[in-house]
């Protein structure tokens, strides 16, 4: 039986030939993925995902395992430069298919309400609630429908229209054509009648204004968020909070001083974007897209080695605390560009380094 499975389809070939290059190197040394953890200071989760297709290897776990199969590190860092790029290119490529699917997903969600109907009772969502709606370009609101409230006829108006109906105008001044029994224009005195179809008519515009109002309260969640959005808006951070995959537990500023494992910040949803080299010490910035937060690691590195990240002002500080370990990362700090961070290592010789 093969000791290695085929790698998966999907990868890019130059993330396959690298992948490769790594086995070639452990099988020639002859290393179990044991012994290889144990040499390497990389633990064996991280060593099946790296020779198994499922994660790239951060350079520090390449320049430990040149030291250990005695491998030109210069060959091999190019290589995996190579990859790296790959890498970083499928990743971009499955963000932007996933963002495709959310927006077709947020459009599916909104057109379950339907197109607004072209009619003279103003659509169907309206029409559940005695109102009108009008479609107007540029207006805000759900599918660009902007409740309007029908206008209102006036007292003249209603007057008017009074007087089409039974041959008398406002003010006792006769309709056109409408004469009495001496010739003199007939006067027809408001009635009781007209007082209540005045009356009738001045609610049922009241009551249709507030059946709008009621559907407009009612579409923009007013029953449960308008309070809140009034007293202020939720924050970035707490907002994104539920779109969140599974095991992630932070985004942004909330993944400041937090570490990245525990947030679910890392495996697969990681990647290194810069790295430097102070003798055999590796220095690297690690950002998460899903976390939107870097932090920064050193390998390779011995008690009392520190490693420090920042973009500005603020500082997140690791070190190297106990004899044989030879890894060690800095709390999370919230970024807008992976590109302004830099981490720096501080050996315990003074020898100093940063990334660019």
């Amino acid at each position: 039986m093969p000791r290695w499975k085929a790698l998966p389809d999907e990868l890019d070939p130059q993330v396959k030939e690298f992948t490769g290059q790594l086995r070639r190197l452990v099988d020639r040394g002859g290393l179990s993925i044991a012994a290889l953890a144990d040499r390497t200071g990389y633990s064996k989760t991280s060593w099946e995902r790296y020779l198994g297709g499922r994660l790239l290897a951060p350079k520090g776990a390449v320049v430990a395992l040149a030291e250990v199969t005695g491998t030109d590190l210069a060959h091999l860092t190019t290589m995996w430069e190579l990859a790296e790029r790959a890498w970083s290119r499928s990743e971009m490529r499955h963000d932007m298919t996933m963002e495709a699917s959310r927006i077709s997903q947020a459009r599916a969600a909104l057109g379950e309400f339907g197109p607004p109907a072209a009619n003279g009772s103003g659509g169907t969502r309206a029409a559940r609630f005695g109102g009108s709606a009008t479609v107007t370009p540029g207006i805000a609101g759900p599918a660009g429908v902007s409740p309007t409230i029908p206008p209102q006829p006036t007292a003249p108006d209603a007057d008017a229209r009074e007087a089409a109906g039974n041959g008398s105008v406002p003010n006792g001044r006769a309709a056109p054509g409408s004469y009495g029994a001496h010739g003199e224009p007939s006067r027809q005195p408001d009635g009781p009648s007209e007082g209540r179809r005045r009356l009738t008519m001045f609610l049922a515009g009241a009551l249709a204004a507030l059946a709008v109002i009621a559907a407009v309260f009612f579409l923009t969640d007013g029953g449960g968020k308008g309070a809140e959005g009034a007293a202020g808006s939720p924050s970035p951070s707490a907002a994104t909070r539920h779109d969140l995959p599974a095991g992630v537990k932070c985004a942004g500023g909330d993944c400041t001083g937090k570490d990245a494992e525990t947030m679910g910040c890392s495996g697969d949803r990681v990647s290194t974007v810069k790295t430097a080299a102070v003798g055999t010490t590796v220095v690297e910035v690690r950002y998460s897209k899903t976390c939107r937060a870097a932090w920064g690691r050193i390998t390779g590195a011995a008690p009392g080695d520190t490693v420090q990240v920042g973009a500005g002002a603020r500082k997140e500080t690791g070190s190297v605390a106990r004899n044989g370990d030879t890894i060690a990362y800095t709390p999370m700090t919230a970024v807008r560009d992976a590109s302004t961070v830099k981490a720096c290592v501080t050996l315990v010789s003074g020898r100093r380094g940063c990334t660019k």
